[in-house]
């Protein structure tokens, strides 16, 4: 059985540049786990790899969306599981990289009901929004026009539970109705995981530093841009940490000060999430950050030897 490499870890960790450095290794093509850089115009607030490191080794599932196209970790686990056929084919090793713990879980083995509270702050806020505002009615279309098994069993209109069935399509792209979450998928490679670790205090620091330069970089302009294409700042894709921050200073409802500071404590909010889930996987081998070289060392000597 062929092996693939996960690079994980909070986001600042270094993920990016040890992937690069471990091209440098071995004869591999990245698949980014990261649910947030498969948008075009997003590149900033997402902190994609530069052209330039696009250029020295093949990325996968970067810029392959519009901001308005819907996305899942459903999606993303059936889509690039053919691609690391491909690059097997190619005699090249699939090395996965992000800080997406559902996008990981469902390529490397598959989906089961109890992953799916994670990631899944955004779409309950945005289906309660929407309830609040628009009545159970509206909802129960939705629900219909994606998964008509779940509204036919639903027909009493159970807010809960029109909400739970919306709540696992968006999240797994997968409807309630079909979901086969009983066992693990039988997966013909072997994963491979490695963390990136900082604590906590360093970590934050990295964090901070990252939202400031984001904004240093052009996040405001990059936001205004996608506003003016005609992208709606409801979109999933635009509420996520530093892109939801900034428009809101964009609309006035924050000054600049404060939307940096909100960046910086919500994306630190967000990585304990990340750690939270990542440390119920026993499999993750958890290197000290810091040196991306040396951890790509470590890596190619450990599959080297491992192998």
């Amino acid at each position: 059985m062929k092996n693939v490499i996960v690079i994980l870890g909070p986001t600042a960790s270094g993920k990016t540049d040890a992937s690069i450095e471990l091209s440098k290794f071995i004869d591999c093509e990245i698949i980014s786990a990261d649910s947030r850089q498969i948008y075009r115009e997003l590149d900033i607030g997402t902190a994609k790899p530069a052209k330039e490191e696009q250029k020295k080794v093949i990325h996968h599932f970067i810029d392959i969306l519009n901001p308005d196209e819907y996305y899942s970790a459903g999606l993303f686990g059936n889509q690039a599981d053919g691609i690391i056929h491909n690059i097997f084919y190619r005699n090249k090793m699939p090395l996965i990289v992000g800080g997406s713990g559902l996008y990981i879980k469902a390529l490397c083995e598959g989906l089961f009901d109890e992953d799916i509270d994670y990631d899944l702050d955004e779409v309950r806020k945005n289906l309660t929004r929407k309830l609040n505002e628009r009545g159970i009615e509206e909802l129960y279309n939705e629900l219909a026009s994606v998964d008509k098994e779940s509204a036919e069993l639903y027909k009493d209109k159970n807010p809960r539970r029109i909400l739970r069935a919306l709540e696992y399509f968006y999240a797994t792209g997968i409807t309630l109705s079909n979901a086969h979450i009983e066992k693990k998928e039988e997966k013909k490679f072997r994963t491979k995981y490695f963390g990136i670790y900082f604590d906590r205090e360093e970590l934050y620091d990295r964090i901070n530093l990252r939202a400031e330069l984001m904004w240093d970089s052009g996040l405001e302009a990059e936001i205004k841009k996608v506003l003016e294409m005609g992208y709606s700042p409801d979109l999933n894709s635009l509420n996520s940490v530093g892109y939801k921050e900034c428009i809101a200073y964009l609309k006035g409802d924050l000054t600049r000060a404060r939307a940096i500071e909100l960046t910086k404590q919500n994306t630190r909010r967000y990585a304990k999430r990340q750690l939270t889930w990542f440390r119920k996987n026993i499999d993750i081998l958890w290197l000290n950050g810091g040196s991306s070289k040396v951890i790509a060392k470590t890596i190619f000597e450990d599959m080297k030897f491992n192998s």
